[in-house]
């Protein structure tokens, strides 16, 4: 079974931005949300894919990913998806032998800069980068399909 295994941060400040490279907009809309699985169609640069993923809370997660072509995404996007669409510029940072992709969110989840870090089994040892502060992997509200559900401008803060 394909599965992703992802550590996700929030961030201290802006310091990441220093390191960044390869900026990439995507744009992602989900067709189905429901208790097992979400169901998402995503555009990035000039590829497209079709994503099946577990509703499991956590840092592992089954995952299956298929290329589509970019017009029937956007068809997908335009036509099937629950509103809003996720839109984001996705940066990779390179921090202590890791690649981390820090996701600046835009539209009705702007304000959102969430750190994700891909491992390859849950145990694996990773160095903090100084930028990244609280961990936030096992809270569902920073999935990408609860942010289709309760936008990052809806909610309450302190």
């Amino acid at each position: 079974m394909a599965s992703e295994i992802e550590r996700k941060f929030l961030l201290r400040d802006e310091s990441w931005r220093i390191f960044a490279r390869d900026p990439t907009r995507i744009r992602q809309g989900y067709i189905l949300g429901g208790a097992k699985a979400s169901v998402r169609v995503r555009v990035s640069g000039d590829c497209a894919w079709l994503n099946l993923k577990s509703a499991t809370v956590g840092v592992s997660r089954a995952e299956f990913d298929y290329p589509i072509p970019v017009s029937d995404a956007e068809q997908i996007l335009d036509k099937l998806c629950v509103r809003p669409i996720i839109e984001k510029t996705r940066f990779l940072v390179d921090h202590a032998g890791h690649c981390w992709e820090v996701d600046v969110f835009e539209g009705d989840n702007s304000g959102l800069v969430v750190a994700e870090l891909e491992l390859a089994s849950e145990d694996e040892s990773f160095e903090l980068p100084p930028w990244a502060g609280k961990e936030v992997s096992k809270d569902r509200r920073y999935y990408n399909s609860s942010l289709v559900q309760l936008p990052y401008c809806r909610w309450k803060r302190v």
